[in-house]
């Protein structure tokens, strides 16, 4: 599954104002969410992983460190800088988000063995990332991330795109935004 066709993508850019810290930073089971993020990917059979980084700058092993110098911006920003990075022969990109921690290689593997050229990964019948899409979509994808919606809505101008991919039992897709959430990383 390593062979460069599949890549991923964690955007890790954010300030994490409302948590107090870039979220990339914060620890989980000794482990920085940016690090664990770029695991997942791998260990779900992406190759290579592109991390892009904003308001902390970090060494990432493991992955391709890209800086958005627009990060403030939102979300939106972040995708469009990793799309832009990624190499020419990725023919998909798995976009998963650091502040999910509880996601599992498992989901990851399971949007890659379904072969759709757009797929989502769900909980509970409920729309979450991680999220798939084919290099075909990248430029219309990056056309219509504005803000801090990433690719929500390239996702519902295409609704016959999308295959929905079924990942309760593969994670949980809980994310760590305020300190409120913080006690859910020692459950």
């Amino acid at each position: 599954m390593r062979d460069g066709r599949v890549a991923g993508l964690l955007l890790a850019a954010g300030r994490g104002s409302r948590l107090g810290t870039p979220k990339a930073l914060v620890e989980y089971e000794g482990e920085r969410l940016v690090d664990r993020g770029v695991r997942l990917l791998d260990e779900g059979g992406c190759h290579p992983v592109v991390v892009v980084l904003g308001a902390a700058t970090v060494q990432v092993r493991g992955a391709v460190s890209v800086r958005n110098p627009d990060w403030p911006s939102g979300m939106g920003s972040s995708l469009r800088v990793g799309l832009a990075a990624l190499p020419a022969e990725a023919e998909s990109v798995v976009i998963a988000l650091v502040d999910q921690p509880f996601i599992t290689p498992a989901a990851v593997r399971a949007l890659i063995a379904g072969h759709a050229p757009v797929a989502v990964a769900t909980y509970g019948g409920r729309r979450r990332n991680p999220v798939m899409i084919a290099r075909r979509h990248f430029a219309e994808v990056s056309a219509m991330a504005e803000g801090d919606v990433g690719a929500r809505p390239f996702l519902k101008a295409h609704p016959e795109l999308v295959t929905e991919v079924p990942c309760d039992g593969l994670g949980d897709p809980a994310d760590i935004d305020t300190p409120e959430d913080l006690p859910l990383l020692d459950r």
